[in-house]
């Protein structure tokens, strides 16, 4: 037994006569056998040359170290896939995204079993890869924590703010005419000013947020900024929290409860949060067992106020978040609204709740509002059922002045027929474009569409045309857009079948996504639609298009 009567796996690679081959292969690294007899913490970092939110995390990883050996830790780094969404946008590589969160969590996982580390730190930024990076350490169960690289600042340019979402639009209002192509590169130039998680809430931000409203990640380090120094004494003090928790055995199902995820649930609609966290928290509680449904999201979202307007769907960035106190500010308040469980664990060993109460609120800060005065009276994820959605849709409502839209079908097997149309000004007012065999498997990889929802918005038409898929959404996207819808069209759901002109009524205050056609016209059609042929016939596309669950129960292999 070592020091805190826990026996540590890596014991079974260092310890006794038969481990002597072990002990040769890890003096080769250099280290003593003091070293080899400390615990052994694994660093599982997504540091890469290609990705703004991951270039600097290898300092991240450096400071960890310093808070594992402090406590008596000996850590070992090595490093997952990440991939960027915005630079796989709008073309084949989007494919890769999604599926890449099974990989990332597989790669963990293999390696954490492998050399038998004792607890894990996981260090990341951006879409999948948190999320990714979360579901490995709920599958391994062993002491663990997360710390996310923070988010980029905001660019700026004669007064005004930009972050990568601008410039999606930006190029929608430039093939209608209204930005000249000067005009365009100037946004360019200062949306993206340095390192971190793009700046609005879109996807990585929210996920961050999450991670620690579940209790995974240290109060108040989401929404550190990549560049500010905050960020390198929270990764020290990761390090030392990761030792605590192997010290007292505290591991992710003892804080991942079914309380915490709704309490996730609770933050993401007070935020205004990403339509994607639907898809990631749901995949991260399968793998605790946690029975966490999309009715979870319907209930919690509906009696939850939205408290702050950021980014896509408000003025604010995460950087002003953070000024105003972070997660944790937005959590007391639901706390003291009895809208969160305050006494689920986190990795401080402390109850939220007593998190809570040694938080100070930071003065003279307005932007999150009070329970009593909100954004608006419910949360901005809203579940849609209906006849075009039997298995359920997602919206987000935040920062969009209509909650209906009734309109004729403009239907397009793919993404890019979809854009090429919006772009070239071949989409009416009053339209709904559907864009179907982009789901989990139909895609294959359920692709975001930012580029045709960011075409709509950036010519002027985001509130006259409305968009619904059985693929997904950025985070960045903005306006009544339609994800998730299930089952998708190449499993046969209604979807499939849609044709022009069919009329399709969207009512997020019912909560129905439904067209105009009767049960029996719609049974008809499917008996003689026929399933496509898969677009990949090997490799990791290929295995996720045979593998992946339906976006109602987190687009995950199965």
């Amino acid at each position: 037994m070592d020091k805190y009567g826990v026996k540590h796996r890596s014991r079974q690679i260092s310890e006794g006569a038969d481990r002597a081959p072990h002990r040769a292969l890890l003096n080769a690294l250099g280290l003593t056998y003091e070293e080899i007899s400390r615990p052994f913490v694994a660093i599982a970092n997504s540091w890469n040359e290609i990705v703004p939110g991951h270039i600097h995390l290898r300092e991240l990883a450096d400071r960890v170290k310093v808070g594992v050996r402090r406590r008596g830790g000996r850590s070992f780094e090595f490093n997952t896939i990440a991939i960027c969404d915005g630079i796989a946008m709008a073309h084949e590589g989007m494919r890769a995204s999604l599926p890449s969160r099974d990989v990332i969590a597989d790669s963990v996982e293999l390696m954490v079993m492998a050399h038998q580390y004792d607890a894990v730190v996981a260090i990341a930024s951006c879409d999948k890869i948190e999320p990714g990076m979360m579901i490995a350490l709920a599958r391994l169960n062993l002491p663990s924590i997360f710390i996310n690289g923070g988010p980029m600042l905001m660019g700026e340019s004669c007064g005004k703010r930009f972050a990568v979402g601008n410039v999606f639009e930006a190029l929608g209002a430039y093939h209608k005419g209204q930005l000249t192509l000067e005009e365009l590169y100037e946004i360019e130039k200062v949306a993206c000013p340095g390192p971190g998680s793009c700046a609005g809430l879109y996807t990585a931000n929210t996920m961050a947020v999450l991670i620690e409203a579940l209790g995974m990640s240290l109060p108040g380090s989401s929404t550190i900024p990549a560049v500010d120094v905050r960020r390198l004494y929270v990764a020290e003090k990761t390090g030392e929290t990761v030792m605590m928790a192997l010290e007292t055995d505290l591991k992710p199902s003892d804080i991942m409860t079914y309380e915490a995820f709704r309490n996730a649930i609770a933050v993401n609609a007070a935020i205004g949060g990403s339509t994607n966290a639907v898809l990631h928290l749901m995949a991260i509680a399968k793998e605790l067992d946690v029975k966490l449904t999309l009715d979870d999201f319907d209930e919690v979202s509906s009696r939850t106020p939205q408290l702050v307007e950021l980014i896509p769907g408000g003025p604010y960035v995460m950087q002003d978040l953070d000024m105003a106190g972070g997660v944790p500010a937005i959590m007391k308040k639901l706390l003291e609204a009895g809208l969160i469980e305050g006494s689920t664990l986190t990795i401080t060993s402390k109850t939220l709740a007593e998190n809570l109460r040694e938080f100070v609120q930071p003065t003279n800060v307005e932007i999150i509002r009070s329970i009593e005065n909100p954004v608006r009276p419910t949360g901005s994820i809203v579940i849609l059922r209906g006849n075009l959605a039997p298995d359920g849709a997602v919206v987000k409502i935040s920062g969009i002045k209509r909650l209906k839209h009734e309109g004729p079908a403009k239907v397009f097997e793919c993404e890019e027929d979809a854009y090429v149309a919006v772009k070239q000004g071949n989409i009416e007012e009053g339209n709904v474009i559907i864009i179907r065999y982009e789901g989990p498997k139909g895609g294959p990889g359920m692709r975001e569409m930012l580029s045709v929802t960011s075409a709509i918005v950036g010519r002027g038409m985001g509130e006259s045309v409305a968009l619904v898929t059985d693929g997904r959404f950025s985070g960045a996207t903005r306006g009544l857009m339609v994800g998730h819808v299930s089952p998708e069209a190449f499993e046969g759901g209604p979807i499939a079948v849609i044709r022009d002109g069919d009329w399709i009524r969207i009512d997020a205050e019912m909560k129905v996504l439904n067209v105009e056609l009767d049960g029996e016209e719609i049974r008809k059609r499917l008996a003689f639609w026929k399933r496509p042929a898969h677009k990949y016939k090997k490799g990791a596309l290929a295995r996720y298009a045979k593998y992946a669950s339906s976006a109602s129960e987190g687009a995950m292999c199965r």
